[in-house]
């Protein structure tokens, strides 16, 4: 990869993309050596998906804030799925109380 990234590209593009994977080659075949990294980010993707399917639904959002506050909900909301805690009842105690807890996290 080193060999690859080393000549100066002809297209600025091209150069700051060979900066970049130079700037990360440390990270670029971490999965290779460690079996818990995946190679892909399929599962980052379909952690996604509902939202993108939601956002197409409704239209997206019709302002930058309410982008935002779906964001921040969606992550709420899956965050509390994937550590099996109520999503709902985590954000009506959150609410509702005068200070704000934290999704207990589950190791995996």
């Amino acid at each position: 990869m080193r060999r690859l990234i080393t000549p100066v590209k002809s297209h600025a593009a091209n150069e700051r993309l060979a900066k970049h994977l130079e700037n990360h080659l440390d990270d670029l075949f971490t999965f290779l050596g460690d079996p818990l990294v995946n190679a892909t980010n399929w599962r980052a993707e379909q952690a996604i998906r509902p939202a993108v399917v939601n956002r197409k639904v409704w239209s997206g959002n019709r302002t930058w804030t309410g982008a935002e506050v779906q964001s921040i909900l969606m992550t709420v909301l899956v965050t509390a799925a994937q550590q099996a805690t109520d999503p709902l009842n985590f954000l009506k105690q959150n609410l509702t109380s005068p200070q704000p807890a934290l999704i207990p996290l589950t190791s995996r």
